[in-house]
């Protein structure tokens, strides 16, 4: 009888200390590792985030910046951390290609972490040089398939996301066109300013402002919907057909972390993303919100990665 009753008396308190300890979370600083360098509109924005969850959270949330392999070192290093609440991955569209564009990765993405939270989505925009002649997506389609193999278009570099929706504007649309990676952004909009080629893809929040001040020409962007940063400026799907990609960021944690730490998480960052001053930060830096649940951000992920495989395999596409 004593047995019994020991043992009842232990799951209870087991029961009612569960919620205790995952209402504690977080009780110490919180990690949150960002695959690219310091400095660039990815980590600003991871910054600006982690300072609003550290006010409402009342621990500190740390960038920790683990760039290289494309975004895998970083993606490998949060893979294999505790799942305790205190590590999680600022993922994004490049760990949704880099499943097929690294077919011998020592993880599988989709199947070693856990969706936590959505957090903004990039445009990337179909820019021209003023000198090049077409002024919109029907007249650069029209151009390229009347000059076929002429329009160099550039790119942040082979495998890159602005590489890959390229690629599957020409297997939409039927155009030849010919590729030329670069590294980085700053080196495709002096050689796209200075007329060295034609057109390029890139994130909405580097080429915005050559657009205002009339350096380049923005022919389209490639999300379904248009940009509240730049309401005129089409969306490439407007013309063609079933065209979208709209590269995502948010986080994610190591496979099994405990679901209630990710329901909070994933609840407090949708506080943060449905303020007035946050999304205005957002649309400063051309990005969009992006608040949804795990769920709907672990589908996102799933039908990215399928999405742009399918493309990675028809262009043929090979990681440097």
């Amino acid at each position: 009888m004593l047995k019994h009753f020991l043992a009842a008396a232990l799951a209870l308190t087991a029961v009612v200390l569960a919620p205790a300890a995952q209402a504690a979370w977080p009780d110490r600083p919180v990690r949150v590792v960002v695959t690219f360098l310091a400095g660039g509109a990815n980590d600003i924005i991871a910054r600006l985030m982690g300072d609003e969850l550290t006010r409402r959270l009342g621990q500190q949330f740390i960038v920790d910046n683990r760039a290289g392999g494309g975004g895998n070192v970083g993606a490998e290093y949060v893979i294999h951390a505790a799942p305790d609440g205190y590590t999680f991955l600022q993922a994004t569209a490049a760990n949704a290609t880099n499943a097929t564009l690294y077919p011998n990765l020592s993880f599988n993405f989709l199947r070693d972490v856990e969706p936590v939270a959505g957090i903004y989505a990039v445009p990337l925009a179909l820019v021209i040089h003023p000198g090049f002649p077409p002024r919109s997506v029907a007249e650069f389609i029209a151009y390229a398939k009347a000059h076929p193999g002429q329009i160099r278009y550039a790119s942040g570099g082979i495998g890159t996301v602005s590489h890959i929706v390229g690629e599957m504007l020409k297997l939409r649309a039927g155009i030849d066109m010919v590729h030329v990676p670069y590294r980085g952004t700053p080196a495709v909009m002096g050689d796209l300013i200075g007329e060295r080629i034609e057109a390029a893809f890139d994130p909405l929040p580097t080429s915005m402002p050559y657009i205002r001040d009339g350096k380049l020409i923005g022919l389209g962007i490639t999300p379904a919907t248009r940009s509240e940063a730049m309401p005129d400026l089409p969306s490439i799907g407007e013309t063609l057909t079933g065209y979208e990609a709209n590269p995502w960021i948010g986080l994610a944690a190591p496979k099994g972390t405990p679901d209630a730490i990710i329901r909070r998480l994933n609840a407090e960052v949708n506080a943060v993303l449905a303020t007035d001053a946050f999304k205005k930060k957002l649309r400063d830096l051309g990005a969009t919100p992006l608040p949804m649940t795990p769920e709907a951000f672990g589908a996102l992920m799933k039908e990215d990665t399928q999405k742009w495989g399918d493309v990675i395999r028809a262009a043929n596409i090979k990681a440097e």
